[in-house]
């Protein structure tokens, strides 16, 4: 195996990995001994999930998330000067996209070392691919403003660029958010904007609905409050994107 930075892509949920993830992103795992991971605790259980028999504690893992000191994850990469390949696992789908692991990626770009991206699921990807929305021209957000004045002037504009750009346009959002997030969707954007909410992809109980806002009226009650809302939009991870 060529030594390599290589791009790691995780279950999305609670998924079989023969279901989303080819047999030689498998060879691949076996053959490095150095991770940098998100999350310690879930990147173990997915390597365990990948091989029961591989030796957890023989492996050397550095964390990169929001409490990583920036200055120290050049680091990181050391392994790579004595020959071995080092991996980036992220929490949850493609490392590097929406994901802390782009900072090691720019750091192996500018120092010349080859980087590998393996298949997986996309979430971002997959959402457009079931929303019906415009495929060739999409822009994604990640997390909208928590304000929720910032987040209704955010959303307008967003709603803007779908109809002066013929843009599709995605973001996500916290879980126990959803809702309220979708509340503000339906009050805020053009009746005859379409929204599609697409939760948990890949998972046994995968929902993919694309609706007009009109549609989505008729479907939750424009009184419902927070908590019967969510009888409507699921607590799980998802995206929401708009189209005309």
């Amino acid at each position: 195996m060529e030594t390599a930075v290589y791009l790691i892509p995780v279950t999305l949920g609670d998924t079989s990995i023969e279901q989303v993830l080819p047999s030689y992103n498998k060879e691949v795992i076996l053959g490095i001994k150095y991770f940098i991971v998100e999350n310690l605790r879930s990147a173990r259980r997915f390597l365990k999930k990948v091989e029961q028999s591989i030796d957890i504690e023989s492996l050397t893992f550095y964390e990169l998330n929001q409490h990583t000191d920036r200055n120290n994850i050049d680091r990181y990469l050391d392994p790579i000067k004595q020959g071995f390949s080092v991996g980036i696992i992220s929490e949850a789908g493609c490392p590097a996209v929406a994901d802390p692991g782009a900072d090691v990626v720019a750091i192996a770009q500018r120092k010349g070392i080859k980087v590998v991206p393996l298949v997986g699921p996309s979430s971002i990807i997959m959402s457009v691919m079931a929303s019906g929305f415009n495929g060739q021209s999409f822009a994604f957000h990640g997390y909208l403003p928590i304000d929720e004045g910032k987040k209704i002037a955010r959303l307008k504009q967003l709603e803007s660029r779908v109809y002066s750009e013929d843009q599709t346009q995605l973001f996500i959002e916290t879980p126990y958010r959803n809702g309220k997030m979708m509340k503000t969707l339906l009050s805020t954007l053009r009746p005859q904007t379409r929204v599609c909410l697409a939760a948990n992809i890949t998972c046994a109980d995968e929902n993919i609905k694309t609706r007009t806002v009109t549609e989505w009226r008729k479907m939750i009650p424009q009184n419902a409050s927070d908590e019967q809302v969510k009888k409507y939009i699921p607590q799980v991870p998802a995206i929401f994107l708009i189209y005309k």
